[in-house]
């Protein structure tokens, strides 16, 4: 352990409130405590054992491959939440060829887990066997699901709503002068990918007065990549397209890069959306236009149903939809006079 001295400098409070922390002593104020907390752990000192908080239990997450930014964002959020409540976040990590979901879920039962939280799992697969879900919740483990749904199973789902998301990106180019809008999107067998699928079809009908079948002649399916992304975009591009939405941040990404391929500037020929709001997404050249997901709003809520059941008083069983926000940036600009 440092001195008294450093200890209080870091922390900025006398010696006298560093030594009553230490010493678990009364009259410190909640603020001046976590600074001496925050002070041991930018220096480099293990807490006192009678400092540490004792885990109320351990809780499963179980989220997709952590290259997309928008995943490690989502579980930063959830381990952050779980801490507070003092429940210990057990991070399980999928990936191509690795352990797959049905493994993870029978290790964390092994170890006893009190909760489970899923992210973007095999619930947002349409096309997947939801009973292993049905089984976990009939044997009273309390569950949450993220960005995904499953009707008749009797847990709690968290969702962005994927929709409204693409119905605002078309909105916002249509305001612009945009006239042959495509959409990039993932799988089709994927909850958020028909929704958004959905979502664009019913903005370009409303706003542009296309018909279902001509508004799906502009949707391009492929990967949740930055290759997924240029290929959607090089072929949208190749039709005309002068603004393109995307279902991922990532697969802007590759927008961005497929337009640059054909000879093309963004957003001077082509203006492009994204969809998360990850991490540097402000960075890029040019600055991403994107729809922000409320991953605090939808992380927090669902933390607090697993704890909220974990407790015995289970929120209601059904999907509870969070609202998407635009964020400008310089991705997007006016079409072009006669394009």
């Amino acid at each position: 352990m440092g001195t008294l001295a450093e200890i209080a400098r870091e922390a900025g409070v006398s010696e006298a409130t560093v030594s009553r922390v230490l010493n678990a002593k009364p009259g410190v104020s909640a603020a001046a405590r976590q600074h001496v907390l925050m002070a041991l752990d930018v220096l480099g000192y293990e807490r006192p054992t009678r400092l540490r908080r004792r885990s109320a239990g351990l809780v499963g997450l179980v989220v997709p491959e952590l290259d997309n930014p928008i995943f490690p964002a989502i579980a930063q959020v959830i381990e952050d939440s779980l801490t507070q409540r003092r429940y210990t976040p057990v991070l399980c990590t999928q990936s191509p060829g690795g352990i797959a979901e049905d493994e993870y879920v029978e290790s964390l039962l092994d170890h006893g887990v009190a909760g489970i939280l899923f992210v973007s799992g095999r619930h947002a697969d349409v096309g997947a066997d939801h009973e292993r879900y049905r089984a976990l919740v009939g044997r009273g483990m309390p569950v949450a699901f993220i960005n995904g749904y499953v009707e008749g199973i009797p847990a709690p789902f968290f969702s962005t709503d994927d929709a409204a998301a693409t119905e605002l990106a078309v909105a916002h180019l249509v305001q612009l002068g945009h006239r042959r809008i495509g959409l990039a999107t993932g799988p089709g067998r994927f909850t958020p990918s028909l929704r958004k699928r959905a979502g664009f079809v019913a903005a370009l009908n409303r706003l542009l007065g296309l018909t279902a079948q001509e508004a799906e002649s502009w949707v391009e399916e492929s990967l949740f990549t930055v290759e997924g992304g240029a290929a959607s975009a090089a072929s949208l591009v190749e039709r005309g397209a002068t603004g393109i939405v995307c279902a991922s941040d990532m697969m802007a990404i590759g927008a961005v890069r497929g337009v640059r391929d054909a000879g093309l500037s963004v957003p001077g020929d082509v203006s492009v959306v994204g969809f998360d709001d990850s991490n540097l997404m402000g960075f890029l050249d040019p600055p991403l236009t994107t729809i922000r997901q409320p991953v605090h709003a939808l992380c927090s809520a669902a933390v607090a149903a697993v704890a909220d059941a974990i407790g015995g008083a289970p929120v209601p069983a059904r999907e509870y939809v969070f609202k998407p926000e635009l964020v400008l940036r310089q991705s997007t600009g006016p079409a072009r006079p006669g394009a």
